[in-house]
């Protein structure tokens, strides 16, 4: 009994869906602003202490404001190896004559062998992986360069199943297009992650009596 119990503990254990190391997607609450002395005039039409574009659109700089990733990942790749190899090796030696005996005596005092050796192989592999959608994020941190550590979380609930998309990153504020929306390929130390919760998700799951015995025997 103990025996099984053990089994059964190393199967709920066993590691056999991994996770994308997604930052926290909690909300973020503004700072307060601090207090600051009014600036000075520096002219009477151009002030340059409150300068704003005339034609600027609003575009995620603080912690708190809400920014929209266009998630545009595809991955492939593939890779190739032949390798062969031939080796052939062969010896002989005999003995000719020795002092005071007859040459006659060494006919058959010869030996001789060779031997072959001979491998090929090949083999190849080719993965490709492309995710799209879009989700908003919420900047949770303003880095000291200006950049923006994002992170947000979808949930969408249909009939008995939920879908759940995670996703954080590093944004340059340079790369923000217009529409305040920038691309996921130009957003550094991306982690997505999308999972489903539910019947369908159940579905495709392992069930806990095999994860028992591939715990045991992982072959």
């Amino acid at each position: 009994m103990a025996a099984l119990a053990a089994l059964a503990l190393a199967g709920c254990s066993a590691t056999l869906f991994p996770r994308a190391e997604v930052a926290d997607t909690a909300p973020v609450e503004p700072p307060a602003p601090a207090a600051e002395p009014a600036a000075r005039a520096s002219g009477a039409i151009y002030q340059a202490a409150s300068y704003r574009p005339l034609l600027e659109d609003h575009r995620a700089r603080l912690a708190g404001d809400t920014l929209t990733i266009v998630i545009e990942e595809r991955v492939t790749a593939s890779q190739s190896a032949t390798s062969k190899v031939d080796k052939s090796s062969s010896v002989e030696a005999a003995i000719s004559a020795l002092p005071g005996i007859s040459p006659s005596s060494f006919a058959r005092a010869k030996a001789a062998g060779e031997s072959s050796n001979s491998f090929e192989g090949k083999g190849s592999t080719e993965a490709s992986n492309e995710f799209r959608g879009t989700i908003t994020a919420t900047v949770t941190r303003v880095l000291a360069n200006g950049h923006l550590l994002v992170a947000g979380e979808k949930q969408i609930g249909v009939n008995q199943h939920v879908d759940t998309l995670r996703f954080s990153g590093q944004v340059d504020p340079r790369a923000i297009r217009p529409g305040n929306s920038v691309s996921s390929t130009q957003v550094a130390n991306v982690r997505v992650e999308q999972r489903g919760r539910g019947a369908q998700a159940e579905a495709q799951m392992i069930g806990w009596l095999a994860r028992v015995f591939l715990s045991v025997l992982p072959i």
